[in-house]
Order: C-alpha cells, then sequence, then structure tokens
C-alpha cells in the first residue's frame, strides 16, 4: 500500500501488477481509497504481466517459497518479510521460523542486507535483498559510526517504541484504539526477532567480538514511527565533538540517514524516508546514548524497498524518495 503510494510519482518506475489474495478482483483505489488515481488498476491473485523486480510483503515463511521462482527465472526480489534477513538457517529456525526449517536455504548466502548505508555496493548487484525490519534499521543506524569505529564496548541496549502500524494490517489481536489508547507496553522482551538481526549486522562492522544486544520494542498509541534510544559503554574516552564528526563521517554519502543538532521526533520522519540520528557522550557514566528516528511504513518498509529498487536497477537511489515529512 506504502509503495503504490511512493512510486505514483517516481521517473523511472511503474507498477504493472498488484497481488493479493482477498482483494483479488477489485481496483486498487477500491480496496484502499487514498490510492483512487490508478483508477481502473486491477489487484489480482497473480503476476500475469512481465516484471523486472518484486517487492514481496507476504507472511515470513511464504515470501521465501513465493519469491523463489521467480528469482530462478532472473528476477530481482526484494522481499520485506524477514525471511532473508538473518544469514544463518539455524537463525531462521530459532527466531523467526517457530522450528520450521528454512524453505530455500540455498538463497541464504546470496541475499543481500538492504540498508544501503551499509551495503550500497553489494545491493547494486544483488539478485535477491532482504529488506531490514523497521526496528533493526533505525537500531543499526544509530549505533553503526560508534561500532565500527570501535567506541562502544560489549553490550549494547535498544529501547525502541513503534507505532501501531508496525504490526501490519493482517495481524490480528489487541490493536484496536480502546487497546492501545493512552497505553504503552513492551513485548517480546528477550526474544524478539529483531534481536540477532540488529547483532548481526554491527557483528559485520568490526573485526572485534559484536556488541550483544539487548532489544527491548514497546508499543505506542500513535499510528507512525519508530524511536530507538540506544545506551553502549564507551570503549574509550571520547569527546562530544569527535562522536558528532565520526558519524558525520560515516553518514556523508548517505541522501536518507542526517546526523541532526537535537533529538529528533518521530513526526520528522512522518512520510519520508529520512532516519534521523543523535549521538550523545554522557562522560559521567561513560556511556553513548544514540537515538534514531524514523518512519516505520518508509524508511522502516516500503521506501527503503524501492531505495534499494532504485540501486539494483542502476536508478538514481533518490528518485522518488526526495521527500519532505509531513507535519504535524
Amino acid at each position: 500500500m506504502e509503495a503504490a503510494r511512493l512510486l505514483w510519482k517516481h521517473p523511472e518506475a511503474r507498477i504493472v501488477a498488484a497481488t493479493g489474495r482477498s482483494l483479488a478482483g477489485q481496483r486498487l483505489g477500491e480496496a484502499f481509497p487514498h490510492l483512487a488515481v490508478y483508477g481502473d488498476f486491477r489487484i489480482t491473485e497473480d503476476i500475469e504481466t512481465e516484471v523486472d523486480i518484486i517487492f514481496s510483503a507476504l507472511p515470513t515463511g511464504e515470501s521465501a517459497k513465493a519469491c523463489a521462482p521467480y528469482i530462478a527465472q532472473g528476477i530481482k526480489c526484494i522481499d520485506i518479510a524477514a525471511d532473508f534477513r538473518l544469514r544463518e538457517p539455524g537463525a531462521f529456525e530459532e527466531w523467526i521460523g517457530g522450528g520450521e526449517p528454512h524453505p530455500t536455504p540455498e538463497l541464504l548466502n546470496e541475499a543481500v542486507y538492504g540498508l544501503p548505508e551499509l551495503n550500497r555496493e553489494r545491493i547494486k548487484s544483488a539478485r535477491v535483498v532482504a529488506n531490514p525490519g523497521c526496528y533493526p534499521a533505525t537500531s543499526i543506524l544509530a549505533l553503526a559510526p560508534a561500532v565500527a569505529a570501535g567506541l562502544v564496548g560489549p553490550q549494547v541496549v535498544v529501547d525502541a517504541k513503534s507505532g501501531i502500524s508496525g504490526a501490519g494490517r493482517g495481524s490480528g489481536g489487541t490493536f484496536g484504539f480502546g487497546d492501545v489508547n493512552e497505553d504503552v507496553s513492551a513485548y517480546k522482551i528477550g526474544s524478539h526477532n529483531h534481536q540477532p538481526e540488529i547483532q548481526q549486522e554491527l557483528a559485520a562492522l568490526r573485526e572485534a567480538p559484536a556488541p550483544k544486544v539487548t532489544f527491548v520494542p514497546h508499543l505506542v498509541p500513535m499510528t507512525r514511527g519508530i524511536h530507538a534510544t540506544c545506551y553502549a559503554p564507551l570503549a574509550r574516552a571520547v569527546s562530544q565533538s569527535e562522536v558528532k564528526e565520526i558519524y558525520r563521517e560515516f553518514y556523508k554519502g548517505a541522501p536518507f540517514t542526517s546526523v541532526v543538532e537535537k533529538p529528533p521526533h518521530t513526526k520528522h520522519t512522518l512520510g519520508n524516508n529520512m532516519c534521523l540520528v543523535h549521538p550523545v557522550v554522557d562522560e559521567r557514566n561513560g556511556m553513548l546514548v544514540a537515538v534514531g528516528a524514523l518512519d516505520n511504513l518508509v524508511k522502516g518498509a516500503a521506501g527503503q524497498a524501492i531505495e534499494n529498487m532504485n540501486l539494483m536497477l542502476g536508478l538514481d537511489q533518490s528518485a522518488g524518495l526526495d521527500l519532505p515529512a509531513v507535519f504535524p
């Protein structure tokens, strides 16, 4: 749904097929009235035309099965589910698959983690890209410069909050207004599948042992947004100005991650593809506190997928995504 909104004004890409199960046969604008600009464009049960690239937003486990035949045909795929994010088949089975083996383990080695700030060149030549989770994208971008520079010690704590849309449209559960309004709750403490995803990607940034990650997600009563506050003991003395320079240098060529002077709000990223990062040195306690904020449906999902598509097809990385946030 969000990818269709963003792609409407893309200068070099267009949607030629949109699939759905319960919505098959309906016009896109009938199923989602805000997409009425697509006119008579119909949702189909399967892809019925030639395509250059596929976004898959199917449930975890089903996504890899659906993508595999297209990848075998040479069609590039971007998986917005979690099927290709963890490189070890055993990690998928433990954290994501509920004890079931990975449906296409032969593709795990070639799947590229789709965070351009870390893997831009590999994404360009990839056949299959694992779009990051919204929590991990925020947390990794908040911590990556410090981890890569060896500034932090062996443990990081991520305290993160998400809007309700992060649960998805078909998630069920207690996500009604009466359940979430005036309420904040933590969930899946120590067992969320985003924890190994964050640790895996931070480990790739340095030769020293990866910092262990304690990840605690919270549900807050807003529609969109991820806010992650990350805490890490400093491995050496470092000044605020030095940390700021390390972060700015790390993201010098990244069009969609910005190091900001003040702690970012989730609304500062509403509807656009930016991740805003704010690192602070707590000198009294020898801690780095790094805050990240992004829109979970854009930089945390559909916008990131389009950014990856642009790189995979040799287009301008920012094509279709150079949008200001919506405020208030």
